[in-house]
């Protein structure tokens, strides 16, 4: 059981490698449309195993629609030792590159592109650059799978409420993001769906992890649901997490509600006239 998912990913690869050399018999193949090993792969430029791993998730979370539309929202309510720690309504165009917070308290948060606006201008900065990345990173975490930079490597199964699951570990190249130094453990279910990552924050380390790495934290993904035929968890659960034990005690929790896509996006990343310009 241990070895299962590698053994059925193998399988899923020499088939695809297969149906690739059928194929190559009676058409021409661009081979820059299909990432390959720098060594021309398994099987002469089949995927790797990492990159069946990946793309089956990719696959499963509908990333191809997901990105067909322009923009999302969806409302967050999260809280963290029983407290609130932020509620309100978070907007990101699909591929991230821009990001809207309206809170509750009125205040807003707003990401260009290229800078990063608080408004009203006396409303309190702090946590701003966590809460500007953070949430929208775990919501489009399955979409982020393959960007640039990010590096793989396959681990054993782990047990995940009492089932096992096939994990693998990501990292990301020098000078990737401004966390570079940050890593996740992804877990999915046998439907390639991603159901947990354990993750570190390094941010603000100055290239000195120890920190982090001695208190790395999990995100659970549950209770999911169709929007538009994209499967979305709207109960997000936070844990601390080692590698011999995996989830340990429950730290947080966080409600997903009203995901409703948006095929334009207007004016809702300008930035407000009481606005002011921070640094993260």
């Amino acid at each position: 059981m241990k070895n299962l998912w590698i053994v059925i990913l193998t399988i899923t690869l020499i088939s695809c490698n297969q149906q690739k050399k059928e194929e190559n018999q009676t058409t021409s193949t661009d081979s820059k449309s299909i990432p390959v090993e720098p060594d021309g792969g398994i099987g002469d430029g089949g995927l790797s195993i990492e990159n069946v791993y990946v793309q089956s998730i990719e696959k499963a979370h509908k990333k191809d629609e997901f990105l067909k539309h322009k923009a999302i929202s969806f409302n967050a309510n999260i809280l963290f030792g029983g407290k609130e720690h932020l509620n309100g309504k978070i907007t990101m165009l699909t591929n991230s590159t821009k990001i809207r917070i309206d809170k509750h308290d009125e205040s807003k948060l707003i990401y260009n592109g290229e800078k990063v606006f608080l408004c009203p201008e006396n409303a309190n900065e702090k946590g701003a650059r966590f809460d500007m990345f953070t949430w929208t990173y775990f919501f489009g975490l399955p979409y982020k799978l393959s960007d640039p930079g990010t590096k793989w490597e396959l681990q054993n199964p782990r047990s995940l409420d009492d089932t096992e699951h096939q994990t693998a570990r990501l990292t990301f190249e020098k000078g990737t993001g401004d966390a570079p130094d940050d890593w996740y453990v992804l877990y999915s279910d046998t439907q390639n769906v991603l159901q947990a990552a354990a993750y570190i924050v390094s941010f603000g380390s100055n290239g000195d992890t120890s920190k982090a790495e001695a208190d790395p934290h999990a995100i659970r993904y549950k209770d999911f649901k169709m929007i538009d035929g994209i499967p979305f968890a709207t109960k997000w659960e936070f844990y601390g997490w080692t590698q011999e034990k995996g989830m340990t005690e429950k730290l947080g929790e966080a409600t997903i509600t009203d995901i409703t896509f948006l095929e334009e996006e207007g004016t809702i990343f300008d930035t407000p006239d009481n606005a002011k310009e921070i640094t993260l």
